[in-house]
C-alpha cells in the first residue's frame, strides 16, 4: 500500500520543477537607445539671438557662412557602423548599423539600436555614408541600402556607390548654369574609390560635459542630435594647397551642385570634410 504522503510530495515536486522551469526561461530584459536626428540650421530669432530651428523642406530660410540665402527641397543621408564609446578609451560596435534619414519621413530620423552592453558611455562616432566593405559587397536588393532609395550611383563599371548626403534645394545666389538652370542647388557628396574620390567620414560626438549616455536595461534613453546642415558649407580651409575644389565659405555663385561625374569629386572630398568639422552636435539626452 503506498504511503498518502507521496502524492502530496509528488506534487509539490513537479510544482518547484515547473517554477524553476519557468524561471529560467524569463527573457533578460534587452537595452535599447535611440539617436533622434534632428536636421536644421541656427536662424536668428526676434531678438537677433541665433537659435537652432528644425527644417522645414521647402520653407524654412537660411544663410550659409558666405550670407547667401537658401531652403532645401531634399536631404538625405546615411549613418553607419554606430559605436559607443567609454572614457575609459573602450567601445561597444552596433552590429549592422545601417540607417537611411530622409527628412521626407519623420519615421527615419529616429534610429533605434538594442542590446548595447549596460555601461555608462561619453560620445557617439558613426560613419556618415556607407563603409566601402558594405559598398563592394553588393546585393542592395532590400531594406534602407535598396538601390531604389535614390542614393545609390550604378556607375564604375557596374559596380556603384552610395551616395553618402545629398542636400538639393534653392538659392537665389546660385550660379545660373547647368546643371542649376533656375538658381537650384545639387549637392550629392559620393564616393569612396580613391584618396581624391573617397568622402566617407567617421564623426564622434561627445556627449554634454558632466553628462552620460546610460544604457541600462530598464532604461530607453534619447540622444538628441543637432544636424546643423549649413555646416556642409563651410569648414577649415587646407594649408598649402595651391588650387583647392573652392575656397570656404562656400559661394553659391561659384558652386552650387556637385554631382559626380558632372563635377569633379574633389569638390565633394571637401564637402565631406566639412561635415565632419561641425555638423553634428548633441543638444540633449532624454534619460529614459
Amino acid at each position: 500500500m503506498k504511503s498518502p504522503l507521496l502524492f502530496p510530495l509528488a506534487t509539490a515536486l513537479a510544482a518547484f520543477s515547473l517554477a524553476g522551469c519557468s524561471k529560467d526561461n524569463v527573457a533578460t530584459p534587452q537595452t535599447e537607445f535611440t539617436l533622434h536626428m534632428d536636421n536644421g540650421a541656427m536662424v536668428n530669432n526676434a531678438a537677433g539671438t541665433p537659435v537652432f530651428t528644425s527644417l522645414v523642406l521647402n520653407a524654412t530660410p537660411y544663410k550659409n557662412a558666405n550670407g547667401d540665402d537658401f531652403t532645401v527641397s531634399t536631404l538625405k543621408y546615411y549613418i553607419s557602423n554606430v559605436k559607443l564609446n567609454k572614457a575609459d578609451g573602450s567601445s561597444y560596435a552596433v552590429p549592422d548599423s545601417y540607417f537611411l534619414v530622409d527628412q521626407a519621413d519623420a519615421t527615419t530620423q529616429d534610429l533605434t539600436m538594442t542590446g548595447a552592453p549596460e555601461g555608462d558611455y561619453s560620445s557617439v562616432s558613426f560613419i556618415v555614408g556607407v563603409d566601402s566593405a558594405r559598398t563592394k559587397a553588393g546585393n542592395f536588393g532590400t531594406g534602407v541600402l535598396n538601390s531604389s532609395k535614390g542614393m545609390f550611383w550604378p556607375m564604375n563599371g557596374g559596380s556603384g556607390e552610395f551616395i553618402n548626403f545629398k542636400l538639393e534645394g534653392y538659392s537665389p545666389q546660385a550660379q545660373h548654369t547647368a546643371p542649376a538652370t533656375t538658381g537650384g542647388l545639387v549637392f550629392h557628396v559620393a564616393g569612396y574609390q580613391h584618396s581624391t574620390t573617397n568622402t566617407i567620414r567617421t564623426v564622434t560626438v561627445p556627449f554634454p560635459s558632466g553628462t552620460n549616455l546610460l544604457i541600462r536595461a530598464d532604461h530607453q534613453p534619447e540622444v538628441h542630435m543637432l544636424v546643423n546642415i549649413a555646416k556642409l558649407f563651410d569648414g577649415p580651409n587646407p594649408a598649402g594647397v595651391a588650387n583647392p575644389p573652392f575656397m570656404n565659405p562656400v559661394k553659391f555663385s561659384s558652386l552650387s551642385a556637385t554631382m559626380s561625374p558632372t563635377t569633379p569629386m574633389t569638390a565633394a572630398s571637401k564637402l565631406a570634410d566639412n561635415i565632419v568639422a561641425g555638423m553634428f552636435s548633441v543638444g540633449h539626452i532624454h534619460a529614459n
